[in-house]
C-alpha cells in the first residue's frame, strides 16, 4: 500500500510537470514558426491530387509579353487589349482580373472606355482593389454598394480603399479585395475573407463572387457558404492545395487573344469560345517582371491568381481543410503526460522506454497523417514536445531514483512474455526464484493443421511469413482474453489461464478465446489468398486440471511455465481434431466450469495413447448470441442421434446421422460416428467398454 501511494504521488508529480511546461511553450507561440513547416510538408505530400474541370487559368506570361511585343504592343497594355478577350469569355459563369486598374490608361481616356464597355456587355468580370493602413478619403456612396451588410468581427482594420477608376468600377459585376498578406515566414497559406475599412465590412476578391450569388450567410459570427461552415483559424481560410502541378485548365493569355481574333474572323481556333461555358476563368500575372509571384506550401514562385483561384476552389466545392481546436491538442498532451511517466516507470527497460518513445511518437505521426487525410489539420509540434519532455524527465526520474532499488528485477523482465507476470512479480518478487506451486489451471494448446506439408510448398521466407502472422494474431487474441502465453513450439502455441492470478472466468476466457482464435484467421487468409498462398486451418485443445506453475529450470536459466499431466491432455485434445475433422475439443474438466452462453457437443468417452482414464471431450463451436441458426440445429440433432448411438439404436441413429451429413456433407463427427454404426451393424463384437473411443495415435 505504501510502496503504491509513492508510486501515485511520483506519477502525479512527473506528469504535472510533462504536461504544464510544454503547455506553457505551445501558449507562448514560441513553436509557430516550425508548425508552419509541418503544415507545408503534410500539404505537399498528402494533399490530393484534385482537379477542377470548371476553374480556368489565364496567365499573362513572358511569353504573351513577347507575342504582343513582336506586334508593337508593349507592356503595360492599352486596356483595350482585354476586351476582346473578355467577349470570348461572355459565356463563363464569372471572370476574374487580378490586375489593379487604380489609375487612368496611359493612351487616353477612350481605352478605358472601350475596356469598361466590355466589362458592361460580359456581365461577369469581377475586379479587384486594394486596402491601405493609411487613412484617406472614403467614398461612401461607392463603397456601401460593395460592403457585406452582416456584422463581422474581424481585427483586419485598414484605413483606406484603393479602387479601380471609375469607369471600370462601376461596369464590373462585383469588386474584391486582393491584398493579402502571408504568414509571418513569408508563405502564403491562408487567406483572409473580410476586412474592414473604418465601420465598413469589404469581402475578399473572389468571396464578392458569392456574396452576389446570395450564396454567403453570417450567424453568430460564423461564416456560411450556403448551409456549409466555413473553418476558419484566426479570421483566415487554411487553403487546401492540390498537389497536382496543373489542378486547373491553363492558358496563355496570348492564346486566347489569338482565339478571340480569329473568332470575330469566322476562323476556326483550338481553343473553343463554348469551352468556358459555366465556367469561372481568372487572369492574373505571372511573368517574371511582373511580381506577382508568391511562396506557398506547394512552390517558391506561385502565381497570385493562383491563389485566387485555389481560394475560389475551396469555397465553391466546400473543400476545407478544418483546423482542430487546442481542446483537443490539450487533451492529447494531458494523455501523454499520464501516459509515458506511467509507462517509463512501471518498464525500467531503456530498449523498451525508447520502443514506447517512437511507437508514441509514430502514433502521433499516424493521427496527424490520418486527420490531414480526411482534411483536418491539427498542430503537431506541441504533442510530439510533450512527448519528448515527458520522457526526458521521466527517464532521468526513473534512472536516477527507481532504478537502483528494482535493478536485479528489471534484468529478469526478459524471461517473461506477457506484461501481466511482469506486474505480478514485481509486487511479489518472492516467486523470481526457482521452484513451483500446484495449482489448478487451463492449458491451451493451439497448432496448424498440416504445417509440414504446406510448408513444403512455400520458400523459407513465405514460411516464416505465415507462422509470423498466425502466431502473432493467436497471441494477441490469447493476451486479450487474459490467458498467458508460455512458449511457442514449432507451429503450435500453448498458453495456460490460471496462474499466476486466478479468477471465475479461465476457462470461459480460454473457450472465448479458441472462438476469436478461428475467426481470427479469416481476415489472414484473406491476405494469403491475395498473396497465392495457402490458407491454413488451426486445430485447439483445452483441458483444466491441476500442473505445477511457476520459474521452473536451473539457478542460472528459468521459464515461468506449467508442467504435469494437465498440459499433456491439452496437447492430445488439440491431436484429437484431425480423426473428428474438428477445430476446438474441451475436455468435460473445462466443459462444466462453462455457462450455457456456449453451443457445445459432446464428442464421446475416449483414451489417448498412454493413457488408460477415459476422458469425456465436447467440441466448442461457438457463442449463442454469435452463432447461425443451422449449427444450432445441427448441434440438436447431433445430441439426438449421439443419444440413439448410446442406446445402441444404431439404425436410428445412422438416419439421423446421414441426414445431418445431407445439410452438412463436411460435419466430423457425424461421419465418425457413421463409420462406427456401420462397423457395429457389419458385426463387429460389442466389449463392456464398447462405448470408448480408444485413439492409438498421437
Amino acid at each position: 500500500m505504501i510502496k503504491r501511494k509513492k508510486l501515485f504521488k511520483n506519477l502525479l508529480i512527473l506528469s504535472s510537470i510533462s504536461y504544464i511546461l510544454p503547455v506553457l511553450f505551445f501558449l507562448s507561440g514560441s513553436l509557430k514558426n516550425f508548425e508552419f513547416k509541418v503544415y507545408d510538408l503534410l500539404s505537399k505530400h498528402l494533399s490530393p491530387s484534385d482537379k477542377s474541370d470548371n476553374i480556368c487559368l489565364i496567365y499573362i506570361d513572358q511569353f504573351s509579353i513577347e507575342e504582343l511585343n513582336k506586334q508593337g504592343i508593349t507592356w503595360p497594355w492599352p486596356r483595350q487589349i482585354y476586351a476582346p478577350v473578355i467577349e470570348y469569355l461572355s459565356e463563363a459563369d464569372a471572370v476574374f482580373i487580378d490586375i489593379l486598374f487604380t489609375e487612368n490608361s496611359s493612351y487616353g481616356i477612350e481605352d478605358d472606355k472601350i475596356f469598361a464597355e466590355s466589362l458592361k456587355k460580359s456581365k461577369n468580370v469581377y475586379l479587384p482593389f486594394a486596402l491601405s493602413k493609411e487613412k484617406g478619403k472614403i467614398d461612401e456612396k461607392y463603397i456601401k454598394k460593395i460592403v457585406y451588410p452582416a456584422v463581422i468581427d474581424t481585427k483586419l482594420q485598414y484605413g483606406s480603399l484603393i479602387s479601380p477608376i471609375d469607369e471600370l468600377k462601376n461596369s464590373a459585376q462585383g469588386l474584391g479585395n486582393v491584398s493579402i498578406l502571408p504568414d509571418e515566414d513569408g508563405i502564403y497559406r491562408r487567406i483572409p475573407l473580410f476586412f474592414k475599412v473604418e465601420d465598413f465590412t469589404v469581402p475578399n476578391f473572389v468571396m464578392s463572387y458569392f456574396i452576389k450569388k446570395n450564396m454567403i450567410h453570417v450567424k453568430n459570427n460564423v461564416i456560411l457558404i450556403d448551409n456549409t461552415i466555413i473553418p476558419l483559424d484566426e479570421e483566415n481560410l487554411l487553403l487546401k492545395f492540390s498537389k497536382d502541378k496543373y489542378p486547373f485548365h491553363l492558358f496563355s493569355f496570348a492564346e486566347l487573344l489569338d482565339a478571340s481574333i480569329k473568332n470575330s474572323k469566322k476562323q476556326s481556333s483550338n481553343i473553343k469560345k463554348n469551352f468556358f461555358r459555366g465556367k469561372t476563368v481568372f487572369i492574373g500575372l505571372t511573368a517574371p517582371g511582373l511580381f506577382d509571384l508568391k511562396p506557398t506550401p506547394m512552390s517558391s514562385k506561385t502565381p497570385g491568381v493562383f491563389i485566387h483561384a485555389t481560394t475560389f476552389e475551396n469555397l465553391i466545392n466546400k473543400n476545407f481543410i478544418k483546423v482542430a481546436p487546442k481542446s483537443i491538442i490539450f487533451s492529447i498532451m494531458l494523455i501523454l503526460a499520464i501516459f509515458i511517466p506511467h509507462a517509463f516507470l512501471k518498464q525500467h527497460s531503456l530498449k523498451i522506454n525508447m520502443l514506447i518513445f517512437i511507437f508514441s511518437g509514430l502514433f502521433l505521426i499516424c493521427i496527424e497523417v490520418v486527420l490531414f487525410k480526411l482534411s483536418i489539420y491539427m498542430q503537431f509540434l506541441p504533442s510530439f514536445v510533450c512527448l519528448i519532455f515527458s520522457s526526458i524527465i521521466s527517464l532521468l526520474y526513473s534512472y536516477a531514483v527507481e532504478g537502483k532499488e528494482r535493478s536485479f528485477i528489471k534484468r529478469t523482465f526478459t524471461q517473461y512474455m506477457d506484461k501481466r507476470i511482469v506486474d505480478y512479480l514485481l509486487t511479489h518478487p518472492e516467486f523470481i526464484t526457482p521452484g513451483g506451486q500446484k495449482t489448478t489451471v487451463t492449458v491451451f494448446f493451439a497448432d496448424i493443421a498440416g504445417f509440414t506439408t504446406i510448408a513444403e510448398k512455400l520458400s523459407p521466407e513465405n514460411t516464416a511469413l505465415m507462422l509470423h502472422k498466425v502466431l502473432n494474431s493467436l497471441t494477441e487474441v490469447v493476451i486479450t482474453h487474459s490467458g498467458i502465453v508460455d512458449k511457442y513450439i514449432g507451429d503450435c502455441i500453448m498458453a495456460f489461464w490460471g496462474a499466476p492470478l486466478k479468477t471465475e472466468s479461465d476457462e470461459i476466457n480460454a473457450c472465448k478465446a479458441a472462438i476469436k482464435c478461428i475467426e481470427s484467421l479469416e481476415k489472414i487468409n484473406k491476405e494469403f489468398s491475395e498473396k497465392g498462398m495457402p490458407s491454413i486451418k488451426i486445430r485447439i485443445g483445452i483441458h483444466t486440471g491441476d500442473a505445477i506453475v511457476g520459474n521452473i529450470g536451473s539457478d542460472r536459466l528459468f521459464n515461468y511455465t506449467v508442467i504435469g499431466d494437465t498440459v499433456n491432455i491439452a496437447s492430445r485434445l488439440e491431436s484429437l481434431n484431425k480423426f473428428f475433422n474438428t477445430s476446438i475439443i474441451i475436455s468435460k474438466e473445462t466443459y462444466c466450469k462453462l455457462t450455457d452462453s456456449f453451443v457445445a457437443r459432446e464428442l464421446g468417452v475416449i483414451t489417448v495413447k498412454g493413457k488408460t482414464k477415459p476422458l469425456t471431450i465436447f467440441e466448442i463451436l461457438g457463442q449463442k448470441d454469435n452463432i447461425n441458426f443451422e449449427k444450432i440445429s445441427l448441434v440438436e440433432k447431433y445430441n439426438e442421434g449421439y443419444s440413439l448411438y448410446k442406446e445402441q439404436k444404431w439404425n436410428d441413429a445412422k438416419e439421423i446421422f446421414k441426414s445431418i451429413l445431407n445439410d452438412f456433407p463436411e460435419d466430423g463427427p457425424s461421419k465418425f460416428y457413421l463409420r462406427k454404426i456401420e462397423e457395429f451393424l457389419s458385426g463387429k463384437q460389442l466389449t463392456e467398454d464398447w462405448i470408448i473411443v480408444k485413439m492409438e495415435e498421437k
